[in-house]
C-alpha cells in the first residue's frame, strides 16, 4: 500500500467528487448483460455497442480460480513497501510500476498500477519495455495465463460483433489483436484504502482515475467487489456500474469507433475511490499492430457512405492519444469537418 506521507500528498491534489446515478441504490440498472452462450448474443453485443459502448459478459469461460489467484498475487505485490515496488518502475517508458501519475501530461489519480506489454516481439525491440516484471515466477505464470484467456475472450467477442454486423471475413477484427505483432497491453490498477476516511467525511469520493476513453479496439476488464467504476451515457449523464467480480466488462475503444464509422461509440469512463476498501481492477487492452491502418471497414460501409474520419495508423493515433490529457477528445484531430 502507498506510504502515508504520499497518500496525504495525493489527497491535497484532489477535489471531492459527488457520485451521479440513476437508481435509488446508487447504481445504474441499465448495464447490458450478455450471456455468451445465448444464441442471440451477437445481436445483443451489437446493440450494446451502439447504445452505450459498454456491456457485461457472463458465462465468459475465463477461470474464476485463475482470476482469484491473480488478484491475490497482485495484491501481495501492492502490499510491499513503496521502496520495494519502485524497483519495478520504468524510468523513461510506460511499462512497469506506477504510482499516482497517469500518463505524461500531468494527470494524477488515487491509484497505483502495473502496466505490462503483452507482445514479446515488441518487447524484444525495446529494452525499456517489460513483458512481465521479474517479481515472482508465480505472478509471471498467472499473468501469462490470464492474458491468454482474456485475449481469446476478446477475439470471441469481436467475431460475434462481425457476425452481428454481417461483415466478412468473420475474423476481420479479431485477427488484429490475435496476431504476433498486435500492440496490446495489460494493466492492474490498485486504488488503496484511505489512511483516514473519516477525515474526508466518510463516504466522500476522490478521483481514482480520471474520465477518458480507451484508444485501442476493445478492453476487457474485471474488478473486485469494491464499487467505483462509472460510465458516461450519450446524454452526458455519469452512472455507476454495479461491481460483479464473477463477470467481465467490455469497453468499445476509439479504434473500433472509427472502424465502424461511428456505429459503435467508445465509452467515456472514470473511477471514483470511496476510500473505504481496496479496489483492484485488471484490464486487457486489445490493440492492433503499430502499422495497422485505422479506417472504416469497407465491408461495413453502405453505398455512398463516406468516412467520418481521416485515415491514420495505430502508431500515429497511439502517439497522439498518449500526448493528450485524459479528458481530451482524442479522436477530435482525426475527425473530418
Amino acid at each position: 500500500m502507498v506510504v502515508l506521507s504520499q497518500q496525504m500528498d495525493i489527497l491535497d491534489n484532489f477535489s471531492q467528487v459527488k457520485k451521479s446515478c440513476e437508481s435509488t441504490n446508487g447504481a445504474f440498472a441499465g448495464i447490458p448483460v450478455v450471456d455468451l452462450t445465448d444464441p442471440d448474443a451477437k445481436n445483443m453485443i451489437v446493440e450494446a455497442c451502439k447504445e452505450i459502448g459498454f456491456f457485461k459478459v457472463i458465462n465468459h469461460g475465463v477461470s474464476m480460480e485463475l482470476i482469484s489467484k491473480l488478484e491475490d498475487e497482485t495484491l501481495g505485490f501492492f502490499e510491499l513497501p513503496f521502496e520495494e515496488k519502485q524497483k519495478y518502475a520504468a524510468e523513461a517508458k510506460p511499462f512497469g510500476y506506477g504510482n499516482k501519475r497517469i500518463g505524461c501530461q500531468g494527470d494524477v489519480g488515487w491509484v497505483e498500477y502495473l502496466l505490462l506489454c503483452t507482445n514479446q516481439e515488441l518487447v524484444s525491440q525495446d529494452s525499456g519495455a517489460s513483458l512481465i516484471p521479474a517479481i515472482s515466477e508465480s505472478l509471471r505464470w498467472l499473468v501469462m495465463e490470464y492474458i491468454s484467456s482474456v485475449r481469446n475472450l476478446g477475439c470471441e467477442v469481436l467475431e460475434m460483433m462481425a457476425d452481428g454486423l454481417q461483415i466478412k471475413p468473420r475474423n476481420i477484427l479479431s485477427k488484429l489483436i490475435k496476431g504476433k505483432r498486435s500492440d496490446s497491453c495489460f494493466r492492474v490498477n490498485h486504488y488503496p484504502q484511505f489512511p483516514d476516511p473519516e477525515a474526508l467525511g466518510g463516504g466522500n469520493n476522490l478521483m481514482g482515475f480520471g474520465e477518458h476513453t480507451d484508444p485501442q479496439i476493445i478492453s476487457v476488464a474485471r474488478s473486485n467487489h469494491i464499487e467505483g467504476l462509472q460510465i458516461c451515457l450519450h446524454d452526458e449523464t455519469w452512472v455507476s456500474v454495479p461491481p460483479d467480480p464473477s463477470a467481465l466488462f467490455i469497453n468499445v475503444g476509439d479504434s473500433l469507433q472509427v472502424m465502424t464509422n461511428g456505429r459503435f461509440r467508445s465509452v467515456k469512463h472514470r473511477v471514483l475511490a470511496d476510500g473505504l476498501g481496496s479496489r483492484v481492477s485488471m484490464i486487457f487492452f486489445g490493440g492492433p499492430p503499430l502499422s495497422q491502418t485505422i479506417t472504416p471497414l469497407a465491408s461495413l460501409m453502405q453505398e455512398g457512405e463516406e468516412s467520418s474520419y481521416k485515415e491514420f495508423t495505430w502508431s500515429e493515433y497511439k502517439t497522439s492519444a498518449y500526448n493528450t490529457r485524459l479528458a481530451d477528445n482524442r479522436l477530435a484531430p482525426f475527425q473530418k469537418s
